[in-house]
């Protein structure tokens, strides 16, 4: 169902910093930031009940998110609602859902919802997806044969960055490897360095391999150059007709055509769905191909349920909404730079680099919509890794390090399984402890329970100490299905838009990325002398060493 767009017309412009909301803030800030976190629930005794939201009472289709454990109280949270007022958050939401042009840099609306139903298509360009599902069901029933014959068993998804990402992360997170074997296999790869596609193809039969082309200008230069790769490759196994082994993602029929992709095999996807959002169009087709149409559109269920509970929920009770209020928080009132992704789920340890192109890449920017510089910070960096894996690694700064870094720990409950259960235990153990920490006293008890002699109690304590008050927000989820994944993404995809517009900045558009491509092209054309003396003699040093290397 289509829409006429409604004109984008930019509202009269405040930058955050000048509403009446913000210096409120930051007397709150003043009052809390001295505060041990772990005093806040002594004097606010239902602080766990209040401070978190349950996007439904379901029970089985369930996401909670526990805020309570970030330096926040009642007042300052009632302070952050009334910022999102007076920033005329609801009139941005609406016009979000409305197909309105809020990528007003590129002129275009940023209506990704509607590809999982939650609001009408600005136009039906590229939003009707039943080619790439009939494509990959022919797929999963093994009618899609290679050149020679051979039924296709091995898919190869060739991106980069939301071509990559979005689908990589749901595919790790959702193939079941108990899967009918039968099935074909799902690979990824997009960096450009040759030993990623080396890695995958070391291990796939030309005959028997379909490679899959996501680029929707079909002019990323890292892409093209792996889908050459994968050419040579299946020629070089023999398969003549390369044809029969491609497919494309992308709005450049002519291009891929020219390439040699079939062109009923290039899906389309509409322009008003960017990179970073577009797991759930076409760019999907790996993920319909590794789980199914019937869990993929669970998928977009789950997503489609965040949707509408960010659209109708009040402020108050609004999940997106304090997740983008009590980041910003974070960042602009206590100083946080950082924010630490701690997924404690193994399908889940691509979150943070799909979550890093999603808040860095939406809103990495200084510029706001009135043209003038910001003069808050906006988006932090945001990294993260696997937990249980990151405790026995980056978790010491964490707990003695000397910066405050934000924490979201993102856990899946799962089965009631020994293991299982330990995950969830160590997870919920980290948030507390790295909230809570270790005083001196508490170091010295620990040291006497192992005996040791008083003079040795006193040189370790200070060492044993942490200082705790590492804010942190617990996502809880039943399980790791499609219809949560689909739920936590969305989440996050709405958290970003939330801190966008109260900054006043655009999350839909990314042109800082193409300077560094500008100058690769300034390189590859042969005009190091262009650039900075630095640079220049960089790549004169990197010639030498190419020659000396590959001497006969």
């Amino acid at each position: 169902m289509a829409t006429d767009f409604i004109p984008f017309v930019p509202l009269p412009f405040v930058p955050p910093q000048h509403l009446p909301a913000w210096v409120a803030l930051g007397a709150h800030a003043r009052r809390l930031a001295p505060r041990p976190l772990a005093t806040l629930f002594t004097t606010e005794p239902a602080r766990a009940e209040r401070l978190s939201l349950a996007l439904s009472d379901s029970g089985v289709r369930n996401l909670i998110a526990d805020f309570s454990k970030q330096k926040i109280d009642a007042a300052a949270l009632s302070s952050l609602l009334q910022l999102a007022r007076e920033a005329r958050l609801d009139v941005g939401m609406r016009r979000l859902f409305a197909g309105d042009r809020l990528n007003f840099t590129e002129g275009r609306a940023a209506a990704h919802m509607a590809m999982r139903g939650a609001c009408p298509a600005p136009d039906t360009q590229g939003a009707d997806t039943s080619a790439p599902r009939a494509f990959a069901a022919a797929l999963r029933a093994g009618e899609i044969k290679g050149s020679s014959g051979k039924t296709i068993r091995h898919v190869i998804n060739i991106g980069i960055g939301g071509s990559d990402l979005g689908p990589r992360l749901a595919v790790d997170a959702l193939k079941d490897p108990a899967d009918d074997p039968h099935l074909p296999h799902v690979d990824f790869v997009a960096n450009i360095d040759p030993r990623e596609l080396a890695a995958v193809l070391a291990h796939a039969d030309a005959a028997a391999t379909l490679f899959i082309i996501s680029s929707k200008s079909f002019g990323t230069a890292e892409t093209l150059a792996n889908a050459e790769a994968a050419r040579a490759w299946l020629q070089s196994g023999g398969q003549t007709d390369s044809g029969a082994h491609f497919a494309a993602v992308s709005n450049a029929v002519d291009a891929a055509s020219h390439f040699g992709v079939r062109p009923e095999r290039v899906f389309p996807l509409p322009e008003w769905v960017g990179g970073r959002f577009s797991v759930w169009s076409a760019i999907g087709l790996p993920l319909l191909i590794a789980i199914g149409e019937a869990a993929f559109d669970d998928f977009l269920a789950g997503a489609r349920a965040l949707d509408e509970h960010f659209a109708t929920a009040p402020f108050e009770r609004n999940l997106p909404v304090w997740l983008g209020l009590i980041g910003l928080w974070n960042t602009d009132f206590l100083a946080i730079d950082s924010l630490a992704m701690l997924p404690y789920a193994h399908g889940l340890r691509h979150f943070p680099a799909w979550l890093q192109q999603l808040e860095m890449e939406s809103n990495g920017k200084r510029t706001l919509r009135d043209g003038s510089p910001s003069a808050v910070p906006t988006a932090p960096i945001v990294w993260g890794g696997a937990g249980t894996v990151g405790q026995h690694a980056f978790h010491q700064l964490l707990y003695q390090g000397t910066r405050t870094v934000a924490l979201d720990f993102i856990v899946p409950v799962g089965a009631d399984e020994p293991r299982q259960r330990a995950l969830v235990d160590n997870a919920l153990a980290q948030a507390a402890a790295l909230m809570v920490g270790r005083s001196l006293d508490a170091a010295r008890d620990s040291l006497h329970r192992r005996g040791l002699p008083e003079a040795e109690v006193e040189r370790l304590a200070p060492h044993l100490c942490s200082a705790g008050n590492q804010p942190g927000t617990t996502i809880l989820l039943p399980r790791l299905d499609a219809f949560h994944l689909g739920a936590l993404l969305a989440l996050y995809e709405h958290k970003i838009f939330v801190q966008g517009w109260i900054w006043g900045i655009n999350p839909f558009d990314q042109y800082g990325v193409e300077l560094g491509k500008d100058m690769a092209r300034v390189l590859a054309a042969g005009k190091a002398g262009e650039q900075d003396a630095s640079t220049a003699r960089l790549v004169k040093l990197a010639q030498g060493f190419r020659q000396a290397a590959f001497k006969p």
